[in-house]
């Protein structure tokens, strides 16, 4: 991966304002993560640590941070903008909160499958929205992972999407994908990770939108009843340098961060293209009752999602469309 000419403009900007503690911690860096430690994201954050320190002849290391220790999302994305985080990988999620064109990854059914989904986010069009970032949001995009597709968990039965209709549904705490399913009439509940398989035992909430990866390792299957395959959302991830800490660095740095960090971020759309229809065997064999549904069975929830967010992400809800119809196999 080579750096982009709008990604060495941005130490340009940010120059005036790096921090002496930015340029200072410019030989041992911090990289946080919501993801628990045997999560791919992490892994893969794990895999870029140990490739720094060899290619710089240890001058350079890298703390991994995962499981929210360094705070949730939003926060580690504050302390980036400061200058007193140098990384992080992240949902585009988060960064759609501060970004809305963003929230057009989350597009429903942008993505056939989940090879579809990977090719998507190794598009030119997709890659030339960061370069926007170190103005509207004061990081740095480095590139583009995912985890699984979207599924969703029921405690009951979920014959039609009337079934769905009025349920509390578990969700990461972001718009994109708030309107989703407020468009399905259901009663988006955000919740964080570790809560979800207790509320999915005691009832607290009906069902769980979540990826393949964490429904099979957190054995959300103990608990329900339903498992619909929908794939009915992508959800990516971003790798990301402070803006501040960013312009501190020497172009060798920036030059080797960007390879190395580029790469294990993309290293995890691969492990997901394998690794998804694995988990999701896994999970059709606990004896769950699991169907494999398309967008025909949302009905109009698509349209709706489409009339919000073509205002919200504007052309670029348009432009990630085309490139979904254009890397259809």
């Amino acid at each position: 991966m080579t750096i982009r000419t709008s990604i060495a403009a941005a130490a340009v900007v940010f120059a005036g304002t790096a921090t002496i503690a930015g340029t200072a911690a410019a030989e041992d860096f911090r990289l946080g993560l919501l993801t628990p430690p045997q999560h791919m994201w992490t892994l893969a954050a794990n895999s870029f640590a140990e490739q720094l320190a060899e290619a710089s002849g240890g001058a350079h290391s890298v703390e991994v941070f995962p499981a929210r220790q360094l705070g949730n999302e939003a926060e580690m994305l504050q302390l980036m903008q400061t200058g007193a985080l140098d990384m992080a990988i992240i949902t585009v999620a988060e960064i759609s909160n501060r970004a809305p064109e963003f929230g057009a990854f989350y597009a429903p059914f942008l993505a056939d499958d989940i090879a579809h989904a990977g090719r998507i986010l190794r598009t030119d069009e997709t890659r030339a929205l960061l370069d926007s970032l170190p103005g509207t949001v004061g990081v740095v995009g480095i590139g583009y992972g995912m985890a699984g597709l979207r599924q969703i968990v029921g405690r009951g039965p979920l014959e039609s999407a009337a079934d769905l209709d009025g349920l509390k549904v578990r969700i990461t705490p972001f718009e994109p994908i708030r309107d989703f399913y407020v468009a399905l009439g259901m009663a988006p509940t955000p919740m964080p990770l570790p809560d979800v398989y207790d509320a999915l035992a005691n009832g607290q909430v009906d069902a769980v939108d979540m990826d393949a990866e964490i429904i099979w390792l957190q054995r959300y299957s103990d608990h329900a009843q339903t498992m619909l395959e929908t794939n009915h959302m992508m959800f990516p991830a971003v790798a990301l340098v402070s803006a501040r800490i960013w312009a501190g660095l020497s172009e060798e740095d920036r030059a080797m961060i960007s390879e190395l960090l580029g790469a294990a971020i993309d290293s995890t759309i691969d492990s997901y293209v394998a690794q998804d229809p694995v988990w999701l065997a896994d999970i059709a064999g606990t004896g769950i009752t699991y169907t494999a549904v398309d967008a025909d069975f949302f009905a109009d929830a698509t349209a709706a999602w489409d009339a919000i967010w073509s205002e919200r992400a504007g052309d670029t809800l348009t432009t990630l469309r085309a490139v979904a119809d254009a890397t259809r196999e």
